[in-house]
């Protein structure tokens, strides 16, 4: 065994299709697993030589979510990599999504959770029971994420080996909300948008005529030198606490120009020291197939 990875999250964010996809990549999924069970199956899996593991833990395993950051770290000291991550979406979008599918929440136990407003109380229920976990895994929002683009991060995710701190540097639009998986954000809406340029309109910041035009901009190169300085300074004490993953997000009206472009340029700038992923949230989403949520 050289790999574990705990898929958890909110119910409704999507951990069926990252579990098809952690399968579709070579993994060894197992769904809804009791964390007292975890050692157990990892002993398992290793007397049938599988390598890579992914489990799933959720709020039907209420009573047992205590126990589960002394378990992962008696797996890290045999030497597995092991990689949390959890999924959220707003409570709006996770309320939409059990309307759309008619699913009943896991934590309704024959409680009455067709209304929105009963709905609503058992999600808020469950971001107090999952809380935990959530505090030490990679967050990735899927409020606005369908099932190809989330597939296709994760395996982008998993690609990368975790021996040191990851940056993840996000595009968006404050139109559809700031990431909830952020652990920064920066509001570049103050600065020259190419959107009022009529050949730059239809293009995005990674177009080399957008780039061109923003590399012109005093402002923007501020802007981006700022935000340098800033992370320069920090980051190093996030590597140093341990953290795994530290996402920045950077938004402007509509996630098209100027957040992109300061994404690809602050990429560049740290892929040297960092490993380094890049996400343009709203080009993303318009490139991906229409597909729903598991």
């Amino acid at each position: 065994m050289r790999e574990l990875v705990v898929m958890t999250g909110m119910s409704g964010s999507g951990k069926s299709v990252a579990l098809s996809a952690l399968e579709d990549a070579g993994y060894y999924c197992i769904d809804n697993l009791p964390p007292e069970l975890l050692m157990a199956s990892l002993a398992l899996e290793r007397n049938q030589r599988i390598t890579q593991l992914a489990i799933a833990i959720d709020a039907r395993n209420a009573a047992s979510l205590p126990l589960v950051p002394h378990i992962l770290e008696s797996v890290r000291q045999q030497g597995v990599n092991v990689k949390v991550i959890f999924l959220d979406a707003s409570t709006d979008a996770l309320v939409r999504r059990f309307s759309e599918t008619r699913r009943k929440h896991p934590l309704a136990a024959g409680e009455d959770a067709h209304g929105d407003d009963a709905l609503v109380q058992m999600i808020l229920r469950e971001r107090q029971l999952m809380g935990a976990l959530r505090d030490m895994a990679l967050v990735i929002d899927t409020s606005h994420t369908r099932a190809a683009q989330l597939q296709s991060n994760l395996k982008t995710i998993l690609g990368v080996v975790q021996e040191h701190l990851t940056l993840v540097f996000q595009s968006f639009s404050f139109k559809r909300g700031v990431p909830r998986d952020a652990d920064y954000v920066f509001d570049v809406r103050m600065l020259p948008n190419p959107h009022y340029e009529p050949a730059l309109k239809v293009l995005t910041g990674i177009d080399p005529p957008v780039a061109a035009y923003l590399d012109a901009q005093p402002l923007v190169r501020s802007m981006q030198d700022d935000i340098a300085s800033f992370l320069h300074k920090w980051l190093p004490y996030h590597a140093e606490n341990h953290r795994s993953y530290v996402s920045v997000a950077i938004g402007c009206t509509g996630g098209q120009h100027r957040s992109v472009y300061l994404v690809e340029r602050l990429a560049q700038v740290f892929a040297a020291q960092w490993v380094t992923l890049k996400r343009h949230r709203e080009i993303e989403l318009r490139q991906a197939p229409q597909s729903a949520n598991g």
